[in-house]
């Protein structure tokens, strides 16, 4: 993605504290004829010492099963909170609207997990991530219907060789951001969210107006 350096997060914590509170992502593959396909899907992220990996899985009739298989790189795009920010924040008129917004890309190679067994393992990781008390309502199932609806899916795990974080909030003019912090911080969920990306990032000095 286009990524000027004042955007460009360098410190891996803040690109998986991004995939972890926002994991319904964008899986992106080229089908056969080079267009790029696009499945959204949670996932789950892995940190083992240097690398980092992502569980997931999709329905085997999804074209996006065979292309995995026939060709395994693929990109994923996550999206955290984002919004629009008014011209008004800055102290003179000469300015534009613009978007302020957290995404992280990742390139990654594909293992595919074909096995009962690993597919069961995968599914109770993701169902501990979003309902874990379904995880005794999926054990207590007919092992006939289990295997039925493993059968049903790919999952995959996914090896980051390359990794993108934006977080793009203004960074370089520093004018707007006692503005841009007391409209975001008064506003919904996702300005929110970006005041306090603001407040973790150094952006905000002096007393905080909420």
């Amino acid at each position: 993605m286009y990524l000027p350096p004042q955007f460009n997060a360098k410190d891996r914590s803040h690109a998986c504290e991004l995939m972890r509170a926002h994991p319904f992502a964008s899986l992106i593959s080229n089908d056969d004829d080079g267009f790029p396909f696009v499945t959204h899907l949670p996932l789950h992220l892995v940190e083992e010492g240097d690398s980092l990996r992502l569980l997931g899985h999709v329905a085997k009739p999804n074209p996006h099963a065979k292309y995995l298989r026939s060709r395994p790189q693929a990109l994923v795009c996550f999206m955290g909170p984002y919004s629009y920010m008014s011209p008004s924040v800055y102290p003179d008129a000469m300015r534009v609207p613009t978007w302020s917004y957290l995404a992280v890309h990742c390139k990654v190679e594909v293992k595919l997990i074909e096995d009962d067994f690993g597919k069961d393992r995968l599914l109770k990781t993701l169902i501990g991530d979003h309902e874990p008390a379904y995880a005794a309502h999926w054990r207590g199932l007919p092992e006939d219907f289990q295997r039925k609806m493993l059968a049903g899916i790919l999952g995959f795990e996914l090896k980051v060789t390359d990794l993108q974080a934006k977080l793009k909030l203004n960074q370089h003019r520093p004018e707007s951001h006692a503005a841009m912090h007391t409209s975001y911080a008064s506003g919904g969920e996702n300005e929110r969210a970006l005041a306090q990306w603001m407040e973790r990032l150094g952006m905000v000095t002096g007393p905080i107006q909420t």
